[in-house]
């Protein structure tokens, strides 16, 4: 599916567990930011637009821990802003990894070469290293020149200590098919990370910048045309085969957002990391009072063009547990 076996069949287990408990809503993973500072600005995030008080705040680690242990979920994506900023992020890491979390740290690299020897390889831990194109491309995409050869070095000296490293890239309405074989080919070939995921972008609306966004439409051309020629299965992509076909638009999905919730310094945010519609102080209070069904595509306005990983993607990975066919179908193409 994506994934490493380990932690495929670990998944698998949790999701089995919980449907023979008959939980209708459970979390796969959750989405951490334990801080909303950054040390860039990018025209495509709307994270650093919060007040100047709470940019200067930094979640505790207690209270990380205890998010954590009160929803249950097996996986961890820890962000932000910039999570290397948080003075205790390796403590996080190690807590969480004693958890036997699967914890992945996103980070735009910068801080890596002052922060690196708080961390020690694991199978639970992976490195997401945020590279939006090429050179010239992630450089505008960040506003900062320089940065992409930074995040480079930066991947070539985990890889050199033995840390699992994962990009994430995000495509907008700028980018053509051809950009997104080029910068595959270059993650997957030259740069040679373990793994790789890909997003279209999602119209924060804090954003500087919001006329990039990717439509429904444009984001199934692009995919299904970078697709093309059986592309899709010479990248180690870390996406389930369903997710890809969804992002081609040879399957369609509900959003299951409560899947992968957000926690923040703010608590638990409704209804997932890319929309504020309030915050809840506990999971259970996230998964009973909000309306899910008021979400997705079809459902409200400002999901209209949503395709994002954290609305569909636990949708994509159901589906394929949910079915033999597709279980095979992932394991052969993982």
């Amino acid at each position: 599916m994506g994934m490493p076996v380990r932690q495929s069949i670990r998944i698998g287990s949790y999701v089995l567990a919980n449907k023979l408990r008959r939980r209708e809503k459970f979390p796969l993973l959750v989405e951490l930011e334990p801080l909303f500072a950054c040390n860039l600005s990018c025209a495509g995030c709307g994270k650093i637009q919060q007040p100047a008080d709470l940019l200067k705040k930094r979640m505790p680690v207690e209270q990380a821990l205890a998010a954590m242990r009160e929803c249950g979920a097996p996986m961890v994506s820890i962000a932000g802003g910039e999570p290397l900023m948080h003075p205790q992020i390796g403590e996080l890491v190690d807590e969480l990894v004693k958890m036997k979390r699967y914890v992945f740290l996103c980070t735009n690299a910068l801080l890596i070469p002052k922060k690196l020897d708080r961390f020690k390889p694991s199978r639970y831990f992976t490195w997401v290293i945020h590279l939006d194109g090429l050179r010239e491309r992630h450089d505008e995409s960040v506003c900062k020149e320089g940065v992409f050869d930074e995040a480079v070095e930066a991947v070539r000296e985990l890889r050199r200590r033995g840390f699992r490293v994962t990009t994430n890239t995000t495509f907008f309405d700028t980018d053509s098919p051809q950009d997104v074989i080029d910068v595959l080919d270059y993650l997957n070939d030259d740069l040679q990370v373990d793994q790789m995921m890909i997003s279209p972008g999602y119209a924060y609306e804090k954003a500087p910048d919001q006329e990039h966004f990717l439509a429904v439409r444009q984001t199934r051309e692009l995919f299904r045309k970078a697709f093309a020629d059986g592309n899709r299965k010479r990248w180690r992509l870390n996406h389930s085969p369903l997710f890809l076909d969804f992002l081609e638009g040879k399957t369609d999905f509900p959003c299951t957002a409560w899947a992968i919730p957000s926690y923040s310094l703010l608590g638990w945010q409704r209804p997932c990391y890319l929309m504020a519609d309030g915050y809840a102080a506990t999971y259970r209070e996230l998964i009973e009072e909000t309306d899910w069904s008021s979400y997705g595509r079809g459902n409200d306005v400002r999901c209209a063009n949503c395709m994002a990983h954290c609305g569909y993607e636990p949708t994509a990975v159901f589906a394929t547990l949910g079915s033999l066919k597709e279980s095979i179908r992932a394991l052969r193409e993982s």
